[in-house]
Formats: C-alpha cells, sequence, structure tokens
C-alpha cells in the first residue's frame, strides 16, 4: 500500500477496491453470444431470451420440467471396468471420468429415469453433453439396454434424449460396439410392440446419430439442432462441393424425412404426453 492510500477514507477504499463475481453467475448464448443471468437462463427451460437457441441441459433440469410434479425415480446403472484400455492422451482416462463426475454429479454421460409424463409412465434416458461431449462408451451402452430391457419388463414406452459428440474414443472398438448392442435391443422392444420414442437434441452427431438415435418409431427434435454423422466442414472438405443451406440442422433433416416433428422445448412435455396417448389412451 502506497503512502497515497494512506489518505482514502475506508469506505470509498472498498469501493474501489475489486469485488469477485460469483462462479457461473453468467451464462453466454452458443449462437448469438448474448450474455444471461444463469436464474433467467434456467428458467426459460435453457432457451436464449433474444435468439431462442436451445442451449445444453442437463438430465436432473430436463427430467424436473418432464416428468409430472418433476417426481422421477433414477435406474442404478452397472457399473462396468474403467479404462481397460489404460488410454491416455494430455491427461489419464480415468482422470477425465473423475473430472466429469464432479462436473455433473452423475456416474455417466446418460441418466436413466423413469416415472409418469402427462399420467403415462415411460422409462426415459437422457445424454448429458457436458459429460466427456455426450461420448458412448461401455457404460453409456450398458444403460442405454438396460433401459430398454426395463421398458420390454414393464411394456411401457422408451425415449431417448439424446446429446452427444458420438463414440468415446478413449475406449476404441470397444465404445464403436456400443452401436450395434443398443440397435439390438431396441429390436427387442420393436418386435415386442414397445414404443421408442427418439428425441433428438443439439448436438447429435457420430456414432450415436448413426446408430439408436435413427431409429425411433417416431422421431422428435428441438429447433435448429445440429443432427448428422461427421461434421460439415470435414464433409465439405472431402467432396469440394458447397453444401445447402442449413445443412445438418433439424429443420434441414425434418424436410427430407429424417424427422417427423420439430418441438420447441416449452412444449415437448406436452407433445410427448399427446404421443403416448395414443400407444395407451387408457
Amino acid at each position: 500500500m502506497s503512502w497515497l492510500t494512506d489518505f482514502i477514507p475506508p469506505r470509498i477504499r472498498n469501493l474501489m477496491s475489486k469485488r469477485e463475481v460469483p462462479e457461473h453467475l453468467w451464462v453466454k448464448c452458443m449462437s448469438c453470444e448474448t450474455m444471461i443471468l444463469t436464474s433467467d437462463f434456467e428458467k426459460s427451460l435453457c432457451v436464449c431470451l433474444q435468439c431462442h437457441h436451445h442451449g445444453l441441459w442437463s438430465p436432473k433440469l430436463r427430467y424436473a420440467a418432464l416428468f409430472d410434479e418433476g417426481e422421477y425415480v433414477t435406474i442404478d446403472s452397472v457399473r462396468l471396468r474403467e479404462d481397460p484400455l489404460q488410454f491416455r492422451d494430455q491427461k489419464r482416462y480415468t482422470d477425465r471420468l473423475k473430472d466429469a463426475r464432479f462436473k455433473t454429479e452423475q456416474s455417466e454421460a446418460v441418466l436413466l429415469a423413469y416415472g409418469n409424463i402427462v399420467n403415462h409412465l415411460a422409462v426415459v434416458a437422457c445424454f448429458n453433453f457436458n459429460f466427456i461431449g455426450g461420448s458412448m462408451g461401455m457404460g453409456v451402452g450398458e444403460i442405454l439396454i438396460q433401459g430398454a430391457y426395463c421398458a420390454l419388463h414393464h411394456k411401457k414406452p422408451y425415449i431417448i434424449f439424446s446429446s452427444s459428440g458420438g463414440a468415446r474414443m478413449q475406449e476404441g472398438i470397444l465404445s464403436l460396439i456400443q452401436m450395434p448392442r443398443t440397435v439390438l435391443a431396441l429390436t427387442q422392444l420393436r418386435e415386442n410392440a414397445i414404443p421408442f420414442i427418439s428425441v433428438l437434441t443439439h448436438p447429435t452427431t457420430g456414432g450415436v446419430a448413426a446408430s439408436f438415435a435413427s431409429l425411433g418409431d417416431i422421431t422428435l427434435a428441438e429447433p435448429k439442432a445440429v443432427i448428422g454423422f461427421t461434421g460439415a466442414r470435414v464433409i465439405q472438405e472431402t467432396t469440394r462441393q458447397p453444401l445447402p443451406s442449413g445443412f445438418q440442422t433439424s429443420e434441414f433433416q425434418k424436410d427430407r424425412g429424417f424427422i417427423d416433428h420439430i418441438v420447441h422445448r416449452t412444449k415437448m412435455r406436452d407433445t410427448l404426453g399427446k404421443i403416448l396417448d395414443l400407444f395407451d389412451p387408457s
């Protein structure tokens, strides 16, 4: 402290001092980059108040808005052997898992639950993109298959909210094998006339988009979600052809018959309720 500051009264000195801004007070929209108070962002279901971009939404927040009275029961997943390949890039894979679990308060990138949606019992799985990009590894595959078997056992609809960058590279071929495994599990639902509803949210790409996410008896999507296997930049560099406007958005996919309906997040619960009512009018 210099001699000059000695003459500044304490009250003014406190006003001049730096004030720490609480962490996570603000959220920046991924589309228009508008700064939004986190509390306001969550009240709007993580939809930007300016451009209406549907931001990343954690499973717990989604379930609170989806299930009747926000009440649901989570289904514990089977713990598998972690990091069988002992993978390491800039960081050990086991450390990445620890960081992701601390950040999301989830054991894996998918949270499985069941509960009533507009008075219809359903099994629901929801991806958390903040868990290593929502990537699908052995744990995720096992949870999704467990959800399918639960729906089959109780003869109730199965709903999956996808948000993923694809297969988890840290698990190599063990992650890729989850693609046919999840497809086979859903095949059993179809053979037993159990409805599967796939909801595509931003982003749904890679091995997830190329497997179970594209197999819904009814496929819904949130507005302007990126949906596709390979990134647009990679496709353009490979084909050396300009891509059409809106390429790989949910609107683009709907126009070409890959999606049945685009649903705003505020209307998702009611829309699912009407669909479930078709399968179980009682």
